[in-house]
């Protein structure tokens, strides 16, 4: 093994070259995980839609999505992630941790949030990025570690992709044929990826909490200044999940997830403005940026997952009045 550095001679710019080298890699690898949960999550929506009569509509919308725009969306993705700093990345990360937490703890056992998946879009190039940066800190090949990973994040990905357009144009006739093996898996198993990419996010969110906090408080030098940053944190925090909590009762429309995201990122852009530093400011317009970016791209899944969700809300509550009768 060898580090790239090492063949060039040691000049003022070259450092910062490879800084920006680094940055670009780590937000390859990012982007990368991005595209692959929402290629399987396009393949689970897709024969769900497919196996209900009643969603025929949302399949076909599901099958028109330009793929041409699948490069773009990558492309985009990793410039927006390696211009975002690592302390803005980890409160990214941290807010939306909080945040799936609660939304698992108020839906119940048993239940799940289709929604989430999609909402995690951002969050989840985010902590890919801390959790290689923390990882590789300090590392004598991080270079050729990261671009190791990037390209081993670009093949998952574009096989991801190659699966989701398999589904999309063949699942239907393979699948009554039964003569593929892969949309044959997929008819006895693909009820499984929902639990899949719920066991993948939650390990991978594991360590990005883990390495989110550690590059939050690298830049403390007391613990006094450590207080004055994480008390306000909180505070935000916590009211953030409060009105998030509060927010999908009021209303079951799609624009409700755009206007958290402004909620979100006003909130912490407020807060940076108080206790943080004025290039934290700007990350958090690009992580704006990066919010609704991911979310316009996904806008037809993100309405298949919303009524799937309701209509999944309205069985179990119609079970439980069934079962409240049955008792009485």
């Amino acid at each position: 093994m060898f580090s790239l550095g090492s063949w060039l001679p040691a000049l003022p710019g070259l450092a910062w070259g490879w800084a920006l080298l680094d940055a670009l890699l780590q937000g390859l690898v990012g982007a990368c995980a991005v595209s692959v949960l929402c290629s399987l999550l396009k393949v689970y929506l897709y024969i769900q839609c497919l196996n209900d009569p009643e969603r025929q509509a949302e399949k076909e919308a599901i099958r028109a999505q330009r793929r041409v725009l699948e490069p773009l969306h990558v492309v985009v993705l990793t410039g927006v992630l390696a211009l975002v700093g690592s302390r803005v990345a980890a409160l990214v990360v941290l807010e939306f941790s909080l945040r799936a937490i609660s939304t698992v703890l108020s839906l119940g056992k048993g239940a799940h949030s289709s929604q989430l998946y999609l909402l995690c879009q951002y969050s989840l190039g985010c902590g890919v990025s801390c959790g290689l940066s923390f990882l590789l800190e300090g590392a004598p090949h991080g270079t050729c570690n990261l671009a190791l990973a990037a390209g081993l994040a670009g093949l998952l990905a574009a096989y991801a992709r190659r699966l989701a357009r398999h589904v999309c144009t063949l699942y239907e006739l393979h699948s009554r044929a039964r003569y593929c093996g892969i949309c044959i898996l997929l008819l006895a198993a693909g009820h499984g990826i929902p639990r899949l990419l719920r066991n993948a996010l939650a390990v991978t969110f594991a360590v990005a909490d883990l390495a989110a906090v550690v590059l939050i408080n690298r830049d403390f030098l007391s613990t006094a200044e450590a207080i004055r940053f994480w008390t306000p944190l909180t505070i935000c925090y916590t009211l953030l999940v409060i009105y998030m909590q509060e927010e999908p009762r009021q209303s079951t429309g799609g624009r409700p997830v755009y206007q958290t995201v402004l909620v979100r990122m006003g909130g912490l852009f407020i807060l940076l403005l108080t206790v943080g530093r004025w290039t934290d400011v700007l990350h958090v317009l690009v992580s704006l940026l990066g919010e609704l970016w991911c979310l316009l791209r996904a806008g037809v899944m993100l309405e298949a997952c919303r009524r799937q969700d309701f209509a999944q809300q309205s069985w179990r509550d119609r079970r439980l009045g069934s079962g409240s009768e049955e008792t009485s």
